[in-house]
């Protein structure tokens, strides 16, 4: 590898796992290299994001994305997809409705400029958003060559009807939450969230990755299972869910 996490500016987490903490909205981007392979999770929000993170992965790993699993349909998750052409796209059963009715994406729109994405580029990364080639029903694992696999695991819906999260074995185990958790702020529940199925979601989390992980959340630092129970509770409580 010719570049060090750092010198990209992101964080290694464990060998061969790393993120990114994007500007703007605070999102997180990661990533897991395997043998000729890397998969990315979720793609930034604009086209222009997404090609910055393709060019920063290929100078890590030396080669393109092969894979890309999107957490969840919001559009500082998604809209830099497109700019990952020939990867293989994983997103939750069902992801494919907001990618391609006609309400869905007008809202995802909108809710990107209300945002403060400019519209250009909104309207860029709408009319390039295809939905991903893969839906994960319940769990698939990947196998990225060199011993190493990942698990993506629908655990929603919680904070969408459509939520991933994607786990990492090794030492530490490492949990990419998408924004299930959220540690920089109070975890957001728009229109498309599930409310009453939400802490059982963060159940799901925990059971993954059990008590030593790392947890990556969607915005935010990375916290560990106590703050994925406590944020679990909260949300119990919150939403009146036992």
């Amino acid at each position: 590898m010719s570049v060090t996490w750092e010198e990209l500016g992101w964080e290694r987490m464990a060998a061969g796992v790393g993120r990114c903490r994007l500007p703007g909205w605070d999102c997180t981007v990661g990533l897991v290299v395997g043998e000729g392979t890397a998969l990315l999770i979720d793609a930034g929000s604009s086209l222009g994001e997404g090609a910055r993170l393709r060019a920063q992965a290929e100078a890590f790993t030396g080669h393109r994305v092969t894979h890309l699993a999107l957490t969840h349909p919001h559009f500082d998750h998604v809209f830099g997809a497109a700019a990952f052409a020939g990867a293989e796209v994983f997103g939750a059963v069902g992801i494919d409705t907001v990618f391609t009715a006609r309400h869905a994406r007008e809202e995802l729109r909108a809710d990107a400029v209300r945002n403060g994405l400019e519209a250009d580029s909104a309207d860029e990364a709408i009319d390039a958003l295809v939905p991903p080639r893969h839906h994960v029903s319940g769990e698939w694992t990947l196998d990225l060559g060199g011993g190493r696999q990942v698990l993506l695991a629908n655990v929603g819906p919680g904070h969408t009807a459509h939520d991933l999260a994607v786990l990492v074995p090794g030492s530490p185990e490492v949990v990419f939450c998408g924004d299930l958790v959220e540690e920089s702020g109070e975890p957001q529940a728009g229109a498309d969230a599930v409310p009453s199925h939400w802490p059982a979601a963060l159940d799901r989390l925990l059971d993954l990755g059990g008590e030593d992980a790392l947890y990556v959340p969607g915005h935010g630092a990375v916290v560990d299972a106590a703050f994925v129970r406590a944020q679990r509770d909260a949300l119990a409580t919150r939403f009146g869910v036992s």
